[in-house]
C-alpha cells in the first residue's frame, strides 16, 4: 500500500516522509484552524505530504473528570472543514466498531488505537469503510505480532492499510522505542512504518492521573526515526501546549516544528 493513494494528500513525489500531525484532541474550530494551517504552510515549504491529525473524542482517559471531547458531530465537522480549506487529507481514531461509519463519512484515515489494535470487530469494521486504516502497535506487542492485525484488515478486502510504533512499556511509567521494529514492520507487514515520536514520550500512569511526558526528547527520537528508514512521523503539536486539554505534557510546541522538519529533511536527503 502506498500512501500516495490516500485522497488529497501531495509531494509524494519529493522522496520525503509523510508525517500525521496535528492536536491531541479537536478543542475547537480556531485553534484546529491555526494548527492546520501552520503545518500546511511548513509542508508544502519543506514537499512532507502531510495527513492532518486530531481527535474527535478521548476515550482512553485515567479520571473521569479528564477532558473527552467537544461532542462527536462537532469535532467531526471541524476536522472535515479543515480537509476542506487546506485541502489535505485527515486521521481520527476510532474506539468501537460501530463508531467507523460514522467516522468514516469525515475522514480520510481512520485510525485504531493502540489499546485496541488486537479487537477485531474494530478492525475489520474499520477496513470496511474502504478508507485507509492506520494501526498503532500495541504497547504490550512485539512488532513481529503486529503483522496479524494488519492481516485482519486486508482479509477483509482493504489493503490500504499501515502501522504506527508508539514505543513499548518499560516497567510502569516508561516507554521505549526500538528502532528495529522499523524494518521488521516493512518486512512482516509489507506496510509503511510510521513512528509516533510525541507519545512515545509518555510517562503514563502517573500517581496523579494525568499522563507526564519528555518533550525534550522528541528531536531525537524523530532524528533516529528517520535514519533508521522510518515511511513517516506521527506528532502531536499545539502553539500552547501548557494550555492544549489532552496530553500537552509530551506535545512538541508548534514554534518549533520548521527547525525539527528542516533537520529530518536533511537526514532524510543524506540516505535516499
Amino acid at each position: 500500500m502506498s500512501i500516495s493513494r490516500i485522497p488529497g494528500i501531495k509531494h509524494t513525489d519529493s522522496g520525503n516522509f509523510f508525517i500525521l500531525a496535528g492536536p491531541c484532541a479537536i478543542e475547537g474550530k480556531d485553534i484546529a484552524m491555526e494548527i492546520a494551517g501552520e503545518l500546511k504552510f511548513l509542508c508544502d515549504k519543506y514537499q512532507i505530504p502531510l495527513i492532518f491529525k486530531g481527535s474527535y473524542r478521548k476515550a482512553n482517559r485515567s479520571r473521569l473528570d479528564s477532558f473527552t471531547g467537544i461532542g462527536d458531530e462537532k469535532a467531526l465537522k471541524i476536522l472535515k472543514e479543515v480537509r476542506d480549506s487546506f485541502d489535505v487529507p485527515v486521521v481520527t481514531d476510532i474506539h468501537t466498531a460501530e463508531e467507523a461509519k460514522m467516522a468514516a463519512d469525515y475522514v480520510d484515515v481512520i485510525q485504531i488505537p493502540a489499546f485496541l489494535c488486537r479487537q477485531t470487530d474494530i478492525l475489520v469494521a474499520a477496513a470496511e469503510t474502504g478508507k485507509h486504516v492506520n494501526i498503532k502497535k500495541g504497547q504490550f506487542l512485539s512488532p513481529e505480532a503486529m503483522h496479524f492485525a494488519v492481516d485482519k484488515v486486508r482479509e477483509t478486502g482493504n489493503p490500504n492499510v499501515f502501522v504506527t510504533d508508539r514505543g513499548t512499556m518499560f516497567g510502569y511509567h516508561d516507554l521505549i522505542v526500538d528502532f528495529r521494529s522499523i524494518p521488521v514492520m516493512q518486512k512482516s507487514c509489507s506496510s509503511p512504518v510510521v513512528i509516533d515520536i510525541t507519545h512515545s514520550q509518555q510517562k503514563p500512569n502517573q500517581s496523579s492521573g494525568v499522563t507526564g511526558g519528555d518533550p525534550n526528547m522528541i528531536e531525537t527520537i524523530a532524528k533516529c526515526s528517520i535514519a533508521a528508514g522510518a515511511d513517516g512521523l506521527f506528532l502531536e503539536t499545539h502553539p500552547r501546549p501548557e494550555e492544549a486539554k489532552s496530553d500537552g505534557a509530551n506535545m512538541l510546541k508548534l514554534e518549533k516544528l520548521e527547525p525539527l522538519l528542516k533537520k529530518l529533511t536533511a537526514i532524510r536527503s543524506a540516505i535516499i
